[in-house]
């Protein structure tokens, strides 16, 4: 009889895909050590990566009854942190999210946070974090309402984001926002070739909302100031410190039209859960350093290569996880929970159809994988039988 221990589950990753889960065996212990400071999430987010896959969390047990050959696959932690744990809930996503297309060009911009900002907002990440959602929302579906614009409400998908290529601090916004949408009488009015908003237009509506937002919730003593930014509890200090913010470009980024919002809708994808660094860019590693690839630092530059210490590595990995039940996917205009059905009915009717369908609906695990990676769990590796079986389970230890 074959016995196998698969330590990746059934997602179809390999050991290379757990590099970075690699990193923590080595130095967390060293990291814990060395003084930084760890929120509860954050240490609950490190024991996930952890335990994830390692058996610790249970095991599946499939048989094979011509050969008697046995596969024991490892349970995945489901953390939303985890590197190994997103591919699947990403495939679900994209699969909702595409049913809900509306025919219009669809448009991807970016806003970004001024880094003079991320003291501030790292030690107040719930209240500026919902705040900067907020403010994008409300900037890109005011303009919109206007008739110089749109002149409708179009639908809104947010994805909040807190690093860049070398998993600093970097807090920004994706959306993708339709470029047509519901009229107050109930009608589509859609854009016609180039995005509706000017980027200027953009830019001067959102850093007066979030301005006006930070100068609020500093007079209603709201803010936490933590040592890297206790000298603004004084109100001169404050008052230099905001003032110096309108003097900056809070430039957005927008991309051109997507083809389609199946498109757009894949490409965010990328986006919404992914963690500050995936296993694929880890080149190197040992029980010291980390290596890993980075896109260029301007647009045409060729990829280089960061080399970090583990400690560093899992420090910065750790400053983007999320504080406890924080939504970082957020919907907005037609899109927003509490009307999303009845809108999408409408438009629907409007259009004529309905452009894309839900697969993935009450699919089984086995199912998923098979339709999304072809991957059957009930074909057995050894003798090519397609029966196997699932004879069992273990849970794991709390």
């Amino acid at each position: 009889m074959q016995y196998r221990v698969l330590l990746t589950g059934w997602e179809g990753c390999s050991l290379t895909d757990l590099m970075i889960r690699q990193v923590w065996l080595n130095s967390y212990a060293d990291f814990q050590s060395s003084g930084y400071f760890q929120s509860d999430i954050q240490r609950k987010a490190s024991l996930a990566i952890l335990d994830c896959k390692s058996g610790k969390l249970g095991v599946n047990i499939s048989r094979c009854p011509d050969c008697g050959h046995i596969e024991v696959h490892n349970n995945s932690c489901r953390n939303r942190n985890c590197p190994n744990c997103q591919a699947v809930k990403k495939e679900i996503w994209v699969d909702k999210r595409r049913a809900e297309v509306m025919d219009s060009p669809y448009f991807h911009v970016v806003f970004t946070l001024p880094h003079e900002l991320n003291p501030l907002i790292y030690c107040n990440q719930k209240l500026l974090y919902g705040f900067f959602h907020r403010c994008c929302a409300e900037t890109l579906l005011e303009l919109s309402a206007d008739k110089k614009h749109l002149g409708a409400t179009p639908g809104i998908i947010q994805v909040l984001h807190t690093w860049d290529q070398e998993i600093n601090y970097h807090v920004h916004m994706h959306c993708i926002v339709s470029g047509g949408g519901l009229t107050p009488d109930h009608n589509i009015r859609k854009v016609k070739k180039n995005f509706f908003l000017r980027v200027e237009v953009l830019r001067d509506k959102f850093k007066g909302k979030f301005l006006a937002g930070l100068q609020s919730f500093f007079q209603n003593s709201q803010l936490v100031f933590s040592a890297s930014c206790e000298r603004l509890r004084n109100s001169y200090e404050w008052s230099e410190f905001r003032d110096s913010f309108y003097q900056k470009d809070w430039c957005p980024y927008i991309k051109e039209t997507f083809n389609g919002f199946g498109n757009a809708i894949e490409y965010l994808g990328r986006y919404t859960h992914k963690v500050a660094i995936s296993n694929s860019r880890i080149l190197s590693m040992d029980g010291q350093r980390v290596s890993f690839s980075a896109r260029g630092r301007k647009p045409n530059e060729p990829r280089r290569t960061v080399t970090l210490t583990n400690v560093e590595f899992i420090r910065r990995y750790l400053m983007h996880v999320l504080p406890f039940g924080f939504q970082k996917i957020r919907y907005y205009g037609f899109l927003n929970n509490r009307y999303k059905t009845r809108n999408l009915k409408l438009i629907f009717t409007i259009q004529g159809h309905q452009r894309f369908k839900e697969k993935y609906t009450n699919l089984s695990m086995a199912e998923l994988l098979k339709a999304v990676w072809n991957i059957d769990i009930h074909i057995c590796p050894e003798c090519g039988c397609c029966n196997m079986q699932h004879i069992g389970k273990t849970y794991g230890s709390s």
